[in-house]
């Protein structure tokens, strides 16, 4: 008799590599933060820890909703969260200068997070709902234009460019993959284009501005605006190949590295694992973000197929943007990345579009039994 035959189905059922995988990201991140600190596992590795434990048994609980679910939930969802937007832009809690959390006593809760994953099941929703012929009018973009700038714009108010950002990229996604004609695509593209300068010059807070323009040339202030980046390319161009070795790392120890425990963290682990620590994590990731891929190219739903690739997306453009502005290749955003970064809101984020796509894999794999 198989040994299979004693695991119970549900948990049978599980992607336990993927999760695995995750896990070990997650337990890399441990030694990250724990570094970070001076070898310490506190104030930060031990509660990121405790975080990751929770919200990974949360994803593994939600692997288990039907994935039909998603998809009756997103729009109301969805609507329930712009109203949260709005309530935190009348009666938001101010924390660090940005009004982001909605306080309700026993919790803080910060809706815009949420609205990451869901803006990818609202605008897969609209889609799915969509009769195929329409998807190639203009009745196909404007809704989903607006689905996605209403929540974006309210992040901005806040503000936060990061956030805006990924709402945006994640819903963009969505509306590319749904199939609308590359003319109508592209005219929504320039459109937008069209509207940088403007919010350039009249929503961006005057830090965000300097952010964009030391980008370009973040010698020009090493002292000032652009020591973020610079100290952050001498940690990671000062571990090498190999590293300077664990606990060795001095940028991050003589506190030249700020904030090397939260947003620049990847440069705290670079330098101590160098550049074979770099890509190690960088495969990892792709490997997470292509068995999302897979799960999209096996969904039996066009709302599926959608959400999978859209979710799969999310992660991969926190990745990607977070590794991008470490290693100056992008403005700073205040993206953190998954699982190494302190902080709950993108192990919150990932996971939660983890427990999703897991639940779509999982009815992918109960249609192909049958």
């Amino acid at each position: 008799m198989s040994s299979r035959n004693f695991v119970p189905a549900p948990l049978a059922q599980l992607p336990w590599k993927v999760i695995f995988l995750v896990s070990a990201i997650g337990g890399f991140g441990l030694i990250v933060l724990y570094s970070a600190a001076g070898g310490s596992w506190q104030p930060w590795a031990f509660n990121q820890g405790i975080r990751f434990a929770v919200l990974m048994s949360c994803a593994i609980l939600l692997s288990r909703v039907k994935a039909d679910f998603w998809g009756s939930v997103a729009l109301p969802v969805y609507a329930g969260l712009v109203i949260a937007l709005i309530l935190v832009e009348l009666l938001g809690a101010v924390r660090g200068g940005s009004q982001r959390w909605l306080d309700l006593g026993f919790i803080r809760l910060q809706p815009s997070e949420f609205m990451k994953p869901f803006i990818v099941l609202a605008c897969a929703k609209f889609y799915d709902l969509l009769p195929p012929g329409e998807t190639r009018r203009f009745g196909a973009i404007w809704p989903a234009a607006l689905l996605i700038g209403i929540p974006a714009a309210l992040v901005m108010k806040q503000p936060d460019l990061g956030t805006a950002l990924m709402i945006t990229a994640g819903g963009v996604t969505v509306v590319f993959l749904a199939g609308v004609p590359i003319r109508l695509f592209v005219g929504g593209t320039l459109a937008l284009g069209a509207m940088v300068p403007l919010v350039f010059n009249y929503v961006l807070h005057d830090y965000q501005r300097n952010r964009i323009l030391i980008f370009l040339d973040p010698e020009s202030d090493p002292l000032g605006t652009g020591y973020h980046i610079s100290q952050s390319k001498i940690a990671i161009g000062s571990g090498g190949v190999f590293g300077k070795g664990f606990l060795n790392g001095t940028q991050n120890h003589l506190d030249y590295l700020p904030e090397g425990h939260t947003d620049f963290a990847l440069a705290t682990m670079m330098e101590e694992w160098g550049l074979i620590g770099g890509v190690a994590l960088i495969i990892a990731f792709l490997t997470v973000i292509f068995w999302g891929a897979s799960v999209a190219l096996n969904a039996q739903s066009r709302f599926a197929r959608l959400a999978a690739a859209g979710l799969s997306a999310t992660i991969f453009f926190y990745v990607a943007i977070n590794m991008s502005m470490v290693m100056g290749l992008a403005p700073v955003v205040g993206i953190p990345l998954p699982f190494i970064s302190y902080g709950s809101s993108a192990q919150l984020t990932v996971l939660l579009c983890l427990g999703i796509l897991m639940s779509i894999d999982r009815q992918n794999r109960q249609t192909n039994r049958w």
